[in-house]
């Protein structure tokens, strides 16, 4: 055999190798989109952090398969038409969105829009072809120079100048619209400070990042009202999510870090069909004891959603708050037995609460009456029924078994579990709280740690009013620069829910027109 048959068997295997792997790729990728696509469905199974790290490590392992996946597709079609200009691909036609600014770029021919370049002969319109891409401009910044004129009267010298407008920082440098941009960098985009420094230095801007620091206490700090308002808010609800979170705090002093406590207060009624705005807010203790909710909830009189955390025990004992247990749960702990050693038990129970969640994918958007009804016609007897077989699997199980501690779970708050088939408002599970807690779970993996209870506390702050914000569809660097700004200029208190995030618009009451 010659050497150039040789060489063009060796070509195909390697060419049938290489079909196969990218076959495996693909495979591979389509694997990890469903994976992906059943991770974002689950609203049980895991705990919050636990399934958040998961997702995101998919995401990261997706993203790189498929930017390989991209890039050898593109060689591969450049390969085959050597002499195209550009690889043809088959993608997806969208459109962009409408709000977006257009910038036309018109292309006129070499020879111009007068002359043919072959004949010489006159030319006339025909139409036209476009097409648009999606452009990016990188953050500009500017300088704003404020100019009052000074004016003298001709017949009585008096001078006159305008005022001086109201600044975000007495004596400072940063516009409201600057320190609305480097809180939402920190705590929504999760843009540590120093991090936010080496980005504008790379633009020439030299700010020193305790600048920065001081910059967001002052956010904070004109924020307070919105936050005060948020929390009097809340606790007017009829019901109430709750969760908390650890977040590192670091002891003055020592150098190192001690365990203090997030809490998130939300209420979120859009299941049940409500008009109440959505809110959340956020509270930073130096550690978990109970007395803090049981402080925060006070003045609170109503449903509390939240896991089995002893420190709320004494909220329930006088009746004025109902518990309402999350059936998440108590299926997480029926689950961690199903994954270490799945039994007909197992799989039966997790089937029976799946198909309690059925039912509230069913009515979930209808008014509170309607959810009831639905609940004690179709959710209660299979409750009742899950109820006769944990009873009947306690009896047989070894009371030290894990199963058995998990079914106690259940049994223990057998009323605050089935107090949602009584309140049309209350939810299945505490999914609302947990996913309130989601960007802090993200942001304190880059910002690592509070410098102190009051950086904690600024924080509690911030998230508040970034939240809440985002609940109610809007943007929040737009509402806290328009907000930060009029509250500076003196906003009356007498209207301070007109700049609450659900009743604020995207063209507010102008600075000059509040008082």
């Amino acid at each position: 055999m010659s050497d150039q048959a040789i060489s063009r068997i060796d070509k195909d295997a390697r060419i049938a190798e290489l079909e196969a792997a990218l076959a495996a790729r693909d495979t591979l990728i389509e694997t990890l989109r469903v994976q992906l696509a059943q991770l974002k469905r689950m609203s049980f199974g895991q705990s919050s952090e636990k399934l958040i790290t998961q997702i995101g490590q998919l995401e990261l392992t997706l993203e790189e398969l498929e930017s390989e996946a991209e890039i050898a597709d593109i060689g591969k079609e450049a390969a085959d038409q050597p002499d195209a200009v550009q690889p043809v691909r088959a993608v997806p036609i969208r459109r962009l969105p409408d709000h977006l600014p257009r910038i036309e770029r018109r292309i006129e021919p070499e020879t111009g829009n007068c002359t043919c370049p072959d004949c010489g002969g006159a030319l006339r319109p025909l139409g036209q072809a476009s097409d648009e891409m999606l452009d990016v401009a990188p953050v500009r910044w500017r300088v704003i120079r404020t100019v009052r004129p000074n004016y003298t009267c001709r017949s009585c010298e008096k001078i006159v100048q305008a005022p001086a407008p109201v600044k975000a920082i007495a004596r400072g440098k940063a516009s409201f619209a600057t320190l609305a941009h480097i809180v939402v960098n920190k705590f929504d985009h999760h843009l540590p400070l120093y991090r936010q420094a080496e980005m504008m230095a790379a633009q020439g801007i030299e700010i020193d990042r305790s600048t920065l620091a001081g910059w967001t206490g002052q956010a904070a700090a004109l924020l307070d009202p919105i936050v005060s308002r948020i929390r009097e808010e809340g606790l007017k609800a009829g019901k109430l999510h709750t969760d908390d979170t650890p977040v590192p705090m670091l002891v003055p002093g020592k150098g190192k870090t001690a365990q203090a406590r997030l809490w998130t207060y939300v209420v979120d009624d859009r299941a049940s069909g409500a008009s109440r705005p959505a809110l959340v807010w956020y509270r930073f203790t130096p550690d978990r004891s109970g007395i803090h909710p049981q402080t925060d909830l006070k003045q609170f009189t109503g449903l509390l959603q939240a896991d089995g955390y002893a420190g709320y025990e004494k909220l329930y004992a006088g009746g004025r708050i109902r518990e309402v247990a999350c059936w998440a749960h108590f299926r997480r702990k029926i689950f961690e037995n199903h994954l270490g050693q799945p039994t007909p038990l197992t799989t039966d129970l997790l089937e029976r609460i799946a198909r309690l969640y059925r039912i509230e994918e069913e009515i979930r958007g209808t008014p509170p009456d309607v959810r009831q009804r639905h609940r004690q016609e179709r959710s209660r007897p299979q409750i009742d029924a899950l109820r006769v077989a944990i009873d009947d699997a306690l009896r047989r199980l070894s009371p030290k078994s894990a199963m058995a501690k998990a079914l106690a779970y259940g049994r223990k708050r057998w009323t605050a579990l089935t107090r949602f088939t009584e309140e049309g408002v209350a939810e299945i599970d505490n999914n609302i709280a947990e996913r309130a807690m989601r960007s802090i779970a993200i942001g304190r993996k880059n910002w690592l740690f509070a410098g102190s209870k009051v950086g904690g506390e600024r924080a509690a702050a911030i998230y508040s009013v970034i939240e809440t914000c985002k609940l109610n569809g809007i943007e929040p660097q737009a509402y806290i620069t328009e907000t930060i700004e009029k509250i500076a200029a003196g906003w009356p208190a007498s209207r301070w829910d007109e700049l609450m995030p659900w009743n604020w618009t995207a063209d507010p009451v102008p600075v000059s027109r509040a008082a």
